[in-house]
């Protein structure tokens, strides 16, 4: 990555002010000594072993006490399957927003958002936005497609035993349905395609998991799949890797808009001129206008999708209701529309990529499971419907920040609900 001569050059007199070069050169270095403090892997969440990690953190008893849940020790025992090395709980504001109408294929009704952040201004924006779309007869959601992907990579001598191997291994299919349906009680595998580069091969294995985000799942039964080709092909790959990063995971890519991982939904609502006015304090053609020039400035800066910060609403969320935080980098690529229907405002959002679950992962320790159950979908049969509500959550910011936006209230809503209530809290 280039960077200019200019910012090169007083990067360079930043560092040479604080160390001479020898100083510079010198802390560079590698440093064989061994290291001070070793934590001991473990994933054990006994009182006694979080006592020793304790003791090896170098804090003060104050703060390492601010690490227990109420129940204090013992009761960390109940997060020792979720976190290897366990030490404590970390605490994230929890708000609520709502109720947010959704009018969906599996979720309906009024949902109250539960939404961890320490990001002020951002329960405010969200609530903003679902009272309107609520006020609006509620947003129309659509579950479209549904998969989780674990994408193989198979490496060979040459092209000819890659073509080889693929005439062996396609007609198979219906046997590595079998082996890697034999993992789990709940995972199916869908569907099977391959990609060709040279002497390597990309499978792309696509699963249901059920009401699990299904991560580990199609990571283990794949894996068995891996284990089955190693030991029967008759072209033996020189390697084998279970995951080949041509799946997406947990990163945005171009691929998203022509496949679905995890969960694919859409929404839309129509909000009439009045409640644009009463929420927003904005009309149908502000609003279009700004989501025009905002869609070719992501364009321009090459962001995959377009839309506003879907990452906002999807990170409070995924955090408060146990889901893994990490897949909001690929959850996070969609489509937002505007478009000015006379006075009223016509809006949708669509997500390929909601990598969601109401079962299994987070979902079951004790603050997200409570803010699963005030959604109202915690359990089984609960996933489908709280995908479409993540969507009516995604469309609620996206309503909120393009009003803030376009109407000029932008910085003014950050400096009122954040600076100047600090100021308000330490005066």
């Amino acid at each position: 990555m280039a960077e200019s001569t200019k910012r090169a050059a007083n990067n360079l007199e930043a560092i040479l002010s604080q160390k001479d070069l020898k100083g510079v050169e010198a802390a560079l270095y590698p440093k064989p000594q061994a290291a001070n403090t070793v934590i001991p892997a473990g994933y054990s969440g006994t009182s006694e072993d979080i006592k020793r990690r304790h003791a090896l953190l170098g804090v003060s008893e104050e703060y390492l006490g601010r690490l227990l849940p109420s129940g204090g020790f013992d009761e960390l025992e109940v997060f020792s399957n979720n976190a290897e090395n366990l030490v404590g709980v970390v605490q994230v504001p929890l708000g609520v927003a709502g109720p947010l109408r959704i009018n969906g294929i599996h979720a309906q009704g009024d949902y109250i958002i539960p939404l961890a952040t320490h990001e002020a201004a951002l329960v405010a924006s969200y609530h903003r936005g679902a009272l309107a779309i609520t006020q609006s007869g509620g947003c129309t959601t659509m579950l479209l497609n549904e998969a989780v992907s674990r994408s193989p990579g198979f490496v060979f001598d040459n092209l000819i035993e890659t073509g080889k191997f693929l005439a062996w291994l396609l007609p198979q299919e219906g046997r590595l349905r079998e082996v890697a349906e034999s993992t789990t009680r709940h995972g199916k595998l869908i569907d099977m395609s391959a990609t060709i580069e040279g002497n390597h091969v990309y499978l792309r294995f696509d699963y249901h998991t059920g009401d699990a985000a299904g991560q580990n799942m199609v990571t283990i039964a794949t894996q068995a799949v891996c284990d089955f080709i190693r030991k029967n092909s008759p072209v033996r790959p020189k390697a084998v890797y279970v995951e080949a990063n041509q799946s997406g995971d947990k990163k945005a890519s171009s691929q998203s808009f022509q496949h679905v991982r995890g969960k694919k939904v859409t929404c839309e609502v129509e909000l009439p001129a009045e409640v644009l006015k009463r929420s927003f304090r904005a009309t149908s053609r502000q609003m279009e206008d700004y989501w025009r020039i905002s869609a070719l400035g992501g364009a321009l800066s090459g962001t995959i999708g377009l839309q506003g910060h879907y990452a906002n609403g999807l990170a409070a969320l995924f955090i408060a209701c146990g889901q893994d935080a990490a897949c909001v980098a690929e959850a996070a690529v969609g489509m937002t529309r505007f478009e000015a229907r006379g006075d009223a405002l016509y809006a949708t959002v669509t997500l390929p990529n909601l990598i969601v679950g109401t079962v299994g992962g987070g979902t079951g320790l004790p603050t997200q499971r409570a803010c699963l159950e005030i959604l109202g979908l915690y359990g089984a049969g609960k996933a489908k419907a709280f995908a479409e509500v993540c969507a009516g959550v995604v469309l609620a910011g996206e309503l909120s920040i393009i009003a803030a936006l376009a109407t000029g209230n932008f910085s003014r809503a950050h400096e009122v609900l954040a600076r100047l209530r600090k100021r308000q809290t330490h005066d």
